[in-house]
């Protein structure tokens, strides 16, 4: 077990004073068995009129601010401590008939996993791709598939931090071989769907310890990933920017079936466009001395 504090910064610059309209947070991670939160704080400055939270139909946790005042700069600075438990590989015993691909998910399961079994780009073919990964005859085992995926991904494509809003379409990201981790988890949740498994988005924060050796790729920024539904395992995490199967160093905060529905601040303001002058990120995942290993 880690203990662990995540800060997260954003500032909005403007160059006069404008009026800020509605704006959404999804900055506190989902506690689950494998991650419990010790103390949560928010500061928004200008403070907000009104300050609520509610969960959405997936169950993340989404703040609501409002505003009154007029400023040049909108900050939001959310501070986390939480305790975050690594969940090993073989801790996933997934039930006899999901253990080998192809397999059918249930009829209970089925109606709850609609949307996570639709394709999002589905003039994108990744049936080449994808294919490399099967045995020409016979069958394989799930988690070798998903592995083997996440791995070629990591190993194939080039990781590049980009600024830029949204995520390029699964055929670009094959056909550039690079992209962020947003573009390598919407790819890798396509290829997947592709399967007929089901797949989400996980937004969230990854924590890169202080070690000799390759370091994590995402760490001092939110980091995407993605999750496949495997029976007997559930929702289990596959992280293609860094090929991590499981979640160690993953924390997550926002699932969603499409990643625009995952961003983790979102708003508008009032005023002349050309006002905006600029938008700063601060992430930070340390680990605090008393963690438990």
């Amino acid at each position: 077990m880690r203990l662990l504090t995540v800060r997260h910064v954003t500032t909005y610059r403007y160059s006069e004073p404008v009026r800020f309209g509605e704006h959404r947070m999804m900055f506190r991670p989902r506690e689950s068995h494998d991650l419990r939160l010790v103390s949560t704080n928010l500061n928004i400055l200008p403070r907000p009129s009104d300050l609520r939270w509610l969960h959405d139909v997936l169950d993340n946790s989404v703040a609501i601010a409002t505003f009154d005042e007029t400023a040049s700069e909108l900050r939001f600075d959310s501070t986390v401590t939480l305790e975050h438990i690594e969940t090993t590989l073989p801790d996933y015993a997934l039930e006899i008939e999901a253990h080998t691909y192809p397999f059918c998910y249930s009829d209970d399961e089925r109606p709850d996993l609609i949307r996570a079994l639709e394709r999002q780009y589905p003039c994108d073919d990744l049936g080449p791709w994808t294919a490399r990964f099967l045995p020409a005859s016979g069958s394989t085992t799930t988690m070798t598939l998903l592995h083997s995926m996440t791995r070629g991904i990591k190993e194939e494509f080039v990781y590049l931090s980009r600024d830029a809003k949204g995520v390029q379409s699964p055929g670009e990201t094959l056909q550039r071989r690079s992209g962020s981790c947003r573009d390598f988890a919407v790819f890798m949740m396509e290829a997947v769907r592709s399967l007929g498994l089901a797949a989400r988005f996980v937004s969230g924060y990854i924590f890169v310890p202080e070690v000799n050796g390759a370091a994590a790729v995402g760490g001092g920024n939110t980091h995407g990933w993605m999750q496949a539904y495997l029976p007997g395992a559930g929702w289990v995490d596959f992280d293609p920017t860094n090929s991590i199967v499981g979640n160690r160093n993953l924390i997550r905060v926002t699932v969603a079936w499409d990643q625009r529905n995952a961003l983790p601040l979102w708003g508008t303001f009032i005023g002349p466009t050309s006002s905006f002058r600029g938008m700063d990120v601060d992430v930070s995942v340390i680990e605090e001395s008393g963690g438990v290993r």
